[in-house]
């Protein structure tokens, strides 16, 4: 009879752990995605693929005949008739931006299985805790609008410019890092639960935190869609002036924060400090009681500054810039950890 009790007290606590265990799965897989995606946009491949076909489309050309037609369509695009056509692409080179925006979306399909399969098995065997269902359903949720809006981001592209609004391209970011700090912030609440603890509260100081940072992170994503990152090479000052030259007033200080190159590469080099600020003072709240979040905090913020001027200085060197916007993602888990931390109800 003991065996028996001590077992089934054995699989009640291995349910949580094994959800968290999975979603820590689900959420590395999306940062590896973020990453994939800045290959695609500094390599200019976003609009290589003008068709969405959830189920056909994961699979590449096979024949010649598919590829040229795949090349045709790209070809009344303006991004080829304005800029690629008259620069002499191949059906080569059209392959090797084609690569990168199949295997983005290859992969994000393959997120949204790796998500929604494992949920359906969980739920059936009834091994989700009592009060995360309706959350896991939004989780699943979310990630089908990042789709949605991925496909939106494309069009833009597609019919209207030679690049994706950036608009756009930072929504489809930021909704595909909210999806993120979401499924760590409940990875984090189940292995709490596996132990006995109720769920963490959101404190002030922890959304706080959260909210500074994602600014900073869609003006990163503005800041890449419009090509903005090669205004200026030199740090901390922009073309030798504290404050740049050339940003266009003329419709307005709103407008120019969103749509001129010069004023948003200013204010996302000076945010970041803001940024900054409010990190050192989560990391040192949650030293004490979990002094691996607050060094997490601590190292990804560094490493994250050092990447944001080594992208400026070198030019927006592809690999620079892709470990830039990495390590803005492993900086938002790391603030969610702290923000989570800080929240813990024991």
């Amino acid at each position: 009879m003991t065996q028996d009790m001590s077992g089934t007290a054995k699989d009640a606590v291995s349910r949580p752990l094994a959800l968290s265990r999975w979603l820590w799965v689900v959420a590395t897989m999306i940062a590896g995605i973020v990453v994939i995606g800045g290959i695609t946009r500094l390599t200019e491949s976003g609009v290589s693929i003008t068709e969405w076909k959830p189920v056909s489309g994961i699979l590449p050309p096979l024949t010649d005949a598919a590829w040229q037609a795949e090349f045709d369509a790209y070809r009344q695009t303006p991004q080829f008739i304005q800029i690629n056509g008259p620069a002499g692409m191949t059906l080569a080179t059209y392959k090797a931006i084609f690569f990168w925006e199949w295997l983005h979306r290859l992969l994000a399909r393959s997120v949204g299985m790796a998500f929604a399969l494992p949920l359906l098995w969980f739920w059936v065997k009834k091994q989700i805790p009592s009060g995360y269902k309706l959350r896991l359903v939004f989780l699943l949720l979310l990630g089908g609008l990042q789709g949605v809006v991925g496909w939106w981001m494309v069009v833009s592209g597609i019919s209207h410019d030679v690049k994706v609004s950036h608009l756009r391209l930072a929504t489809h970011l930021l909704v595909a890092l909210t999806t993120y700090a979401a499924i760590v912030w409940t990875a984090l609440d189940l292995h709490g639960n596996a132990q006995g603890e109720p769920k963490a509260r959101m404190t002030i100081l922890g959304a706080l935190a959260i909210a500074t940072l994602f600014i900073q992170l869609g003006l990163g994503a503005l800041v890449a869609g419009l090509r903005a990152g090669h205004v200026a090479n030199d740090w901390p000052l922009m073309m030798g002036r504290f404050f740049p030259d050339g940003i266009d007033w003329s419709q307005g200080a709103g407008h120019a924060l969103f749509y001129d190159p010069y004023l948003l590469h200013f204010v996302h080099r000076w945010w970041a400090w803001i940024a900054v600020a409010v990190l050192l003072i989560l990391a040192r709240k949650v030293r004490k009681s979990a002094r691996a979040a607050s060094i997490a905090i601590h190292s990804a913020f560094g490493t994250q500054i050092i990447l944001g001027i080594a992208t400026i200085m070198s030019g927006v060197t592809i690999w620079v810039a892709v470990l830039h916007q990495l390590v803005g993602a492993l900086l938002l888990g790391s603030t969610i950890w702290g923000a989570h931390q800080l929240g813990r109800r024991r």
